[in-house]
């Protein structure tokens, strides 16, 4: 495919992708009063069992449009991201060898799981976070929160946790292409469990350290499984280059 081809197919799958996340954003615009009181119960139900004066405030006259059109922008990304994860491989697939294809295929439907478990994990512990958080309210005193701003920080949550997830599949991934070793990943576990920690400490602002090693723990987990994941694959890439290289020589022997 000439040049102007690929940008032909680049700018077909933007617009497809496009049209999906407006459509999603169009459904998340009607979707977005029940979501909104789902994100907002944490507060509600907190300020009920604690008699807390806490509640989210919206403080100018476009805040309630600014916070309306963010969610329903969020939700759009999405609900229309299998769409647009497709496209976005449909449209480097081409370029890539059998086996490649293989690896990203694998690695698009294995990140999507662990994003969505990431997400889950950080939704469960959203009450948590904001229990905690508000618990230091000053007795006599009102917690106005600003509602966009409190949007804002459950969705940077939510991310922060899927991405977290996803991390040891990119780990895996950069292995099979050949950029890292396993010898590298191993070697540098003090490293990577010093990294989960700060993130877990980071995403839960609980003063419960507990909370923080329930985080750590699959994190942890999914590093080390990585790490067997990518020592089996340079195991496997030393044995064919082995044989490949038994094969070249008998083959020269042979000839001589």
């Amino acid at each position: 495919m000439s040049l102007g081809g690929h940008l032909r197919e680049l700018r077909t799958r933007l617009f497809v992708s496009a049209i999906f996340i407006l459509a999603g954003t169009i459904a998340g615009w009607f979707l977005f009063e029940p979501v909104f009181q789902i994100l907002q119960n944490p507060v509600v139900q907190l300020a009920n069992a604690k008699g807390i004066n806490a509640t989210l405030n919206i403080g100018t006259v476009a805040g309630a449009f600014d916070l309306q059109l963010q969610v329903s922008i969020f939700l759009g990304v999405l609900m229309s991201s299998p769409v647009w994860i497709f496209n976005l491989w449909a449209f480097v697939t081409p370029g890539l060898k059998k086996r490649e294809r293989k690896y990203t295929l694998g690695f698009v439907f294995s990140a999507l799981p662990l994003f969505l478990v990431g997400c889950w994990l950080a939704w469960i512990s959203l009450p948590g976070f904001v229990s905690t958080l508000i618990g230091f309210t000053p007795q006599g005193t009102a917690n106005v929160i600003n509602a966009n701003e409190y949007i804002l920080f459950t969705i940077r949550i939510l991310l922060v946790f899927g991405l977290a997830f996803v991390l040891p599949v990119v780990l895996v991934m950069l292995n099979f292409a050949g950029l890292v070793t396993a010898h590298s990943i191993i070697k540098s576990w003090r490293l990577a469990v010093f990294v989960i920690a700060v993130i877990a400490a980071l995403a839960t602002p609980t003063a419960d350290p507990m909370s923080m090693f329930l985080v750590m723990i699959p994190l942890v987990a999914l590093y080390f499984i990585a790490a067997a994941i990518t020592y089996l694959n340079d195991k496997r890439r030393e044995r064919a280059i082995a044989r490949f290289d038994a094969e070249l020589d008998s083959e020269i022997n042979t000839h001589e």
